[in-house]
């Protein structure tokens, strides 16, 4: 994968033109829809696709028979009983 840097400008109406080289090496078509998100300073834009990938990969190692909820509202009831006395 190869890292391209350009920089960009932000028109009076809010729009920003993705250079060239940028959209060539992203394979960015006119048309396609891109999901933007603040990471601290920083501006990112992804594909949803890419996103729905990640996220796919993060939870594939969940069983389908396991209760996310349930695992959280065990974990609470553990820390919660350690947790001393209030006076």
């Amino acid at each position: 994968m190869t890292n391209h840097r350009a920089e960009v400008q932000i028109g009076a109406q809010g729009r920003m033109i993705i250079p060239t080289v940028l959209r060539k090496s992203m394979n960015l078509k006119p048309g396609d829809r891109l999901i933007a998100r603040q990471s601290g300073d920083s501006l990112v834009l992804e594909r949803r696709s890419d996103i729905e990938k990640r996220l796919l990969a993060m939870f594939a190692q969940a069983s389908i028979n396991t209760s996310l909820a349930a695992q959280l509202i065990a974990e609470r009831r553990q820390e919660a009983s350690t947790e001393p006395e209030p006076v």
